[in-house]
């Protein structure tokens, strides 16, 4: 399983230098699990920059893969990953989100660079 990370999203949907790293994750839809805090982000950075269309378009596409609510059990796990790890809100959440479901976290994000499990790429 893959999870992209936010930042890889953005990338993606950009074209930017680092989207054919994202690629193989984000369009293999049936190994993808999509946390709704990336869906946050993702829509709110589209819809500031780019306006709701494309903010839709970008969330819709973001469904195709298995959609992760924040559950209260999820919610713990992301605290303790949280302090453990020195991580913010969404970071933990987003990594929270891939150990309980087994999935590999790709990003961009230097607060994921040394953490097992993470196929990290400079921005």
């Amino acid at each position: 399983m893959n999870l992209v990370d936010s930042c890889g999203w953005l990338e993606y949907y950009a074209d930017g230098p680092n989207a054919d790293f994202y690629a193989p994750a984000v369009e293999d839809t049936e190994n993808l699990i999509v946390p709704v805090i990336c869906i946050y982000e993702v829509f709110r950075k589209i819809l500031q920059q780019r306006g709701e269309a494309p903010a839709l378009q970008a969330a819709a596409l973001m469904h195709q893969g298995f959609v992760v609510d924040l559950s209260s059990p999820l919610a713990l796990s992301a605290a303790k990953i949280g302090i453990e790890l020195k991580m913010p809100l969404a970071d933990s959440i987003i990594l929270a989100s891939a150990r309980a479901h087994n999935a590999v976290v790709w990003t961009q994000d230097a607060h994921f660079k040394d953490i097992k499990d993470v196929r990290y790429i400079t921005p």
